[in-house]
């Protein structure tokens, strides 16, 4: 099971590197923050937004907790 984060720690790690989206044959890499936009992205074209790890310690990323996330960093929620 993945550790689960609070709010405040999702961010004070928005600016961290180190931190992948895996969205079926596809990754992308880079701070927390943008591979969330990316993510954001995919779920308003309506794709699956996928699944974030921290590639260190493959922290996971609840939906829920992604969702948090988005209106921290101001982002509409669809």
């Amino acid at each position: 099971m993945a550790d689960k984060l609070s709010d405040e720690e999702l961010n004070t790690l928005r600016t961290s590197q180190g931190w992948r989206l895996q969205a079926g044959d596809t990754a992308h890499d880079g701070t927390l923050e943008q591979v969330a936009k990316i993510a954001h992205e995919r779920r308003a074209r309506g794709d699956h937004p996928g699944l974030i790890r921290q590639i260190e310690t493959s922290i996971e990323l609840e939906m829920l907790q992604l969702e948090q996330l988005w209106l921290a960093m101001g982002l509409p929620m669809l």
